[in-house]
């Protein structure tokens, strides 16, 4: 089994940014990668973002693509996206999620919810506009 838990989201005006962090415990050898998705009010949860963790390959989706970056810390087995320039539109629930599986973390057309074996309880982001 592996624990996540995410951190750091809040209420911040367009234009801010905002660090989020995911910390792995548990079983972290097992999976291949974390992913952050999100999801807004009345939508579907999203993916924006994955890294690899054998290699620490990063994607992007497009709509966050030179706004965030995600970036890892292996000695604490925590991930972070950082999100600059945040937009209205930036405004959901994040969620950072584990997959055992490496096939979902190689394209962001490839992070399907039910792809994904592990899953933190999630954090706000509100971007005020």
């Amino acid at each position: 089994q592996v624990q996540l838990e995410e951190s750091g989201g809040g209420l911040v005006e367009a234009g801010g940014s905002l660090k989020l962090s995911c910390t792995a415990s548990g079983f972290t050898s097992t999976y291949n990668g974390i992913g952050w998705f999100r999801q807004a009010p009345g939508k579907e949860r999203e993916g924006i973002s994955s890294i690899t963790m054998r290699d620490g390959k990063i994607y992007y989706a497009d709509s966050v693509k030179d706004r965030f970056l995600m970036t890892r810390d292996n000695a604490k087995n925590t991930v972070y996206l950082q999100m600059n320039d945040l937009k209205a539109e930036d405004t959901a629930v994040y969620y950072c999620a584990a997959a055992t599986d490496a096939t979902p973390l190689l394209h962001i057309a490839n992070m399907r919810v039910r792809s994904f074996d592990y899953w933190g309880q999630g954090t706000q982001v509100t971007v005020s506009s």
